[in-house]
């Protein structure tokens, strides 16, 4: 595998989780998307917990995106339950939706199904939800970590092979 990291590429991870925020639940899920992650190459320069809800997740992306070039990848809150309201906060702050990546991770699991995640871009960063399992916010990365350094090329305005 190429290293990454020579290019450039940066990354940051946020845990979108009540329970974390209580300290009654520790941040699996946002441990192993950083090890996927460093693994990959991609430098993570940040890692964050939020609680539940349409405006932490939506205020915390907005800090996050703020004059980033790079990768965010949250994890938590893409479901049915009453509080899983990710979608709903990344949607107010993206610019442009990128719904092929959030199909093609949504197809890694047949209870992708069940997965209302979202991704889109705003700026020069690309932000993608996952589950909230460790297992379900690995196999959704993986399943679009091949194209990623390309679409985070072409966001940074890089010359890119076509």
């Amino acid at each position: 595998m190429t290293d990454l990291r020579a290019a450039g590429l940066r990354a940051k991870v946020l845990t979108v989780s009540d329970g974390v925020i209580a300290g009654v639940r520790e941040d699996r899920s946002g441990e192993a998307l950083e090890e996927l992650l460093v693994g990959a190459g991609y430098d993570v320069v940040e890692r964050r917990a939020v609680a539940d809800g349409t405006e932490s997740v939506a205020g915390t992306l907005s800090d996050m995106t703020d004059g980033f070039t790079g990768l965010v990848v949250t994890t938590g809150g893409t479901g049915f339950g009453p509080r899983d309201l990710t979608p709903e906060g990344t949607r107010q702050i993206v610019e442009r939706l990128a719904p092929g990546l959030a199909e093609a991770m949504r197809l890694v699991n047949p209870l992708g199904r069940l997965s209302r995640a979202v991704a889109g871009t705003r700026g020069r960063a690309l932000i993608l939800n996952t589950p909230g399992s460790p297992r379900g916010a690995v196999e959704c990365t993986e399943a679009v970590l091949d194209v990623l350094p390309h679409a985070l090329r072409l966001l940074s305005d890089e010359p890119t092979p076509h």
